[in-house]
C-alpha cells in the first residue's frame, strides 16, 4: 500500500534560513511523555516496526547535537544553570539537530522519530518561569510534526521506574532547581504536576493524541501504532512483539 503524499511542512512560525519546504517528503513523528512514561521503549518498538514496512527510519531525540549536546551535561552537573541560560542551551541543541539531521532526513524521504521535542523543552522552560509566549517564540523556527503522541503516565508509576532503572532521582528531574521542596520525593511529585499542567495545555493547543502510558508496553504499542498508521496509511506488515 503506497503511503499517503504528505503535505507541505512548515514551522510554527519564522524558519531556519533556506529549508527546502517543498522537499520535505519524509514524516515527523513525535513520542513525547516525561521521563519513565515509556518513550524509549516505544520508540525502539516503532522503529522496528516501520523498518519492516520499508520505510527509512532516523531516529533523534535531546542532547544529540554535535554542538552542545556535551556542553549540557557537562553544564548541569554543578547544579547552577540558570533557568534562561538552561533554555537556550537546549534550543541550540534542538536547532543544530533541525539544521543537520532532521531537515536532512526528510528531505531524504525517510520517517524521522523524535524521543521528546520542543514541547517538553517548552514545558520544562515555563514551569521554571518563563512566559508560554516566549517558549513558543524561542522555539517558533521547529518544524510542525505530522503526529506527536504523548503517553499519559502517573507520576507513581514514572517514580517506580526512575528508580528502577537509575536507584536514584535525578536532580534536575525532580525540580530540586526550583525550590519547591527540600525533600527530593515531594518535590518530584510537585514538579510533575506542573509539567503535566503544561502538556495538558499543549496536547489541547498542538493536537496531541494521547495514550494511556500506564499500561503494558504491548498495549501502549498498539495505540500508537494505529494512530501512525493514519499518518503512514499503511498496515504494519507483522506484529512488534514487545515486552511485558
Amino acid at each position: 500500500m503506497t503511503p499517503r503524499a504528505p503535505p507541505s511542512k512548515r514551522s510554527f512560525g519564522t524558519p531556519l534560513p533556506g529549508v527546502p519546504f517543498q522537499r520535505l517528503s519524509g514524516r515527523l513523528i513525535v513520542v513525547e511523555g516525561a521521563d519513565g512514561s515509556g518513550r524509549t521503549t516505544e520508540c525502539a518498538l516503532l522503529q522496528e516496526d516501520l523498518e519492516i514496512q520499508g520505510h527509512a527510519v532516523v531516529h533523534t531525540g535531546l542532547r544529540r547535537s554535535n554542538l552542545v549536546s556535551e556542553e549540557i551535561d557537562e553544564a548541569k552537573k554543578g547544579h547552577v544553570l540558570g533557568s534562561t541560560t538552561l533554555a537556550l542551551f537546549y534550543a541550540v541543541d534542538f536547532a543544530d539537530q533541525l539544521e543537520n539531521k532532521i531537515i536532512p532526513a526528510l528531505a531524504a524521504g525517510s520517517v524521522v522519530l523524535a524521543d521528546r521535542y520542543i514541547y517538553t523543552l517548552m514545558a520544562r522552560a515555563i514551569v521554571r518561569g518563563a512566559p508560554r509566549e516566549w517558549a513558543r517564540r524561542l522555539y517558533s523556527f521547529a518544524l510542525r510534526p505530522d503526529l506527536t503522541v504523548f503517553l499519559d503516565t502517573r507520576s507513581e508509576l514514572l517514580l517506580h521506574r526512575a528508580f528502577a532503572r537509575y536507584g536514584s532521582l535525578d536532580y534536575w528531574e525532580s525540580g530540586m532547581d526550583l525550590g519547591l521542596s527540600r525533600d527530593r520525593f515531594e518535590s518530584f511529585f510537585l514538579f510533575q504536576e506542573k509539567l503535566r499542567e503544561q502538556f495538558d495545555w499543549m496536547a489541547r493547543e498542538y493536537g496531541f493524541v494521547r495514550v494511556n502510558g500506564n499500561r503494558t508496553p504491548t498495549a501502549v504499542h498498539a495505540d500508537v501504532r494505529r494512530a501512525v498508521t493514519g499518518i503512514l496509511g499503511a498496515e504494519p506488515s507483522s506484529p512488534i512483539r514487545a515486552r511485558p
